[in-house]
C-alpha cells in the first residue's frame, strides 16, 4: 500500500512528510546526556514537532569513544533504518580524519543535514580564581601542571586541540598541560562542578545549558561576540589570542537506507530550516546558521575530513 503524504503548514512554509506510521523518529546521540550532541537532537525533535505535533520524536544516548559506538552500531547493524537520525558534530569528523573509528570513512554512512554552527568556549567555576582567559593563561605558565583541563576526547580531539592553539599563542608548551579526558560535554560540565576538573574546553551551545551562575565562560571561540545567553561573554579574539573555532552540527542515517527515505529526510529538513520557527529555534539552542543537505553536504564533509587529516598528520596525530 501507498504511504500517505501529509501537507503541514507551518508559519509561510509548507512542509510534505510521508506519514509517520506508528514507529516514531530516533534521534541518537552518541553521547551522555546534557552536552552538544543533545542539543542537536533537542532542536530536531523541537523543530519536527512544532510542524506537527503529531511527530513523535524519541532522543536516546549511546556513549562511547566519543561517536564511535553508534558508528560501528549504524554501519555494522542498523543500517538501513528510514527514521533514525544520528546526530554529528565537528569532532566526529575529526576523529574519523584521525583513524579514531578504526577503519571508517566517511562514504560508510548517508550524510542527511547539517542545521547549525557552534562554537568553542573556555569556561570554569563561578568561583574560580580566573577571572579572564589571559588569567588562565597565565597561570598555565606559571604552573601548567598543577590545573586540570576536562575535554571530551583525548589527545588530537577538537576540545583538546582547542587549548593546545590557545597555548601556543601564549607560548605555552601544549604537552606541559594536563588533561583530563572525558565522554562527551555533558560529562565535562558534571566533572567541573564537581571539582574534579579547574577548566573544562567545550562548546558555546553547551555552556547555554549550565547558565545557573555556578558556571563562568571566560571566552568564545568565534570571531565576534555571540548573541542570546552568552552575549556578554568575550570572544578569545578580544583577548588577544587570535583562535576561532566553528563546529558544525547535523545528522546521519546508515549506509543502507533507501533512497526514497533519505530523499524524504533531506527534503524535510531543506523545508524545515527555511522556516522562520526553526531559525528562533536553532537561536535558542545556542546553534548559529548553516543549512547543508544531501550531495551538498556530503562534498563538505568530504573536503573537510580531509583538511583535518592532513593537519592531524602534520601534528602526528594520525593512527
Amino acid at each position: 500500500m501507498t504511504t500517505p503524504i501529509k501537507l503541514i503548514c507551518a508559519l509561510s512554509a509548507c512542509i510534505t512528510f510521508s506519514a509517520y506510521a506508528a514507529a516514531p523518529v530516533q534521534c541518537v546521540a552518541p553521547a551522555k546526556p546534557g552536552g552538544g550532541m543533545s542539543v542537536t537532537c533537542k532542536l530536531i525533535q523541537q523543530g519536527l514537532q512544532s510542524t506537527d505535533k503529531d511527530i513523535d520524536v524519541k532522543i536516546s544516548y549511546m556513549p562511547g569513544g566519543i561517536g564511535a559506538v553508534a558508528w560501528n552500531s549504524f554501519v555494522t547493524q542498523r543500517r538501513a533504518e528510514a527514521d533514525t537520525l544520528v546526530a554529528f558534530s565537528g569532532g566526529s569528523l575529526m576523529n574519523l580524519a584521525q583513524g579514531k573509528y578504526g577503519h571508517a570513512d566517511v562514504k560508510n554512512v548517508r550524510w542527511v543535514a547539517a542545521i547549525g554552527v557552534d562554537y568553542g568556549m573556555i569556561a570554569v567555576r563561578n568561583d574560580s580564581p580566573y577571572k579572564t582567559l589571559r588569567d588562565l593563561m597565565e597561570a598555565l605558565k606559571q604552573q601548567p601542571s598543577k590545573i586540570t583541563i576536562g575535554t571530551a576526547g583525548t589527545v588530537g580531539s577538537q576540545d583538546w586541540l582547542k587549548v593546545s592553539l590557545l597555548a601556543k599563542q601564549s607560548k605555552i608548551n601544549p604537552k606541559s598541560l594536563r588533561f583530563v579526558a572525558l565522554e562527551g560535554g555533558g560529562e565535562a560540565f558534571t566533572a567541573l562542578r564537581a571539582g574534579h576538573v579547574q577548566v573544562i574546553s567545550g562548546d558555546a551551545s553547551e555552556a547555554t545549558l549550565h547558565t545557573d551562575g555556578e558556571i563562568r565562560v571566560l571566552a568564545i571561540l568565534s570571531e565576534k561576540r555571540l548573541p542570546g545567553v552568552l552575549a556578554n561573554v568575550p570572544t578569545a579574539i578580544e583577548q588577544g589570542i587570535d583562535i576561532s573555532w566553528p563546529i558544525i552540527r547535523g545528522f546521519y542515517m546508515g549506509p543502507q537506507v533507501s533512497d526514497e527515505a533519505y530523499k524524504r529526510w533531506v527534503h524535510t529538513f531543506d523545508q524545515m530550516m527555511a522556516t522562520p520557527e526553526f531559525n528562533r529555534l536553532r537561536a535558542a539552542n545556542g546553534l548559529y546558521p548553516i543549512a547543508l543537505t544531501g550531495d551538498q553536504l556530503t562534498h563538505y564533509i568530504n573536503k573537510t575530513v580531509e583538511d583535518y587529516r592532513k593537519q592531524s598528520d602534520q601534528l602526528g596525530l594520525i593512527r
